[in-house]
């Protein structure tokens, strides 16, 4: 696995909109769709592991078992 860092450019001022930082954003959001993933009350931190993992493979197969390309702004599931 590779990490790249993504620093805003030099000398920017203001709002600039940085590459990839929406994609983590986005799954992030739909992570927390999962009602249990919004607050950490678990003891253990494989527990917290797991419920992410089961929200994470949730979206997954939600998105392979989609029938043909839905449009953004649907909010069919």
């Amino acid at each position: 696995m590779t990490l790249k860092t993504v620093s805003r450019p030099r000398g920017a001022r203001g709002f600039v909109a940085l590459p990839r930082c929406w994609k983590v954003e986005r799954t992030l959001g739909w992570i927390m769709k999962a009602r249990r993933n919004v607050r950490d009350d678990e003891r253990l931190p494989q527990h917290s592991e797991a419920h992410l993992t089961w929200a994470l493979i949730t979206l997954m197969t939600r998105g392979i078992t989609r029938k043909g390309p839905q449009p953004a702004w649907s909010k069919k599931d």
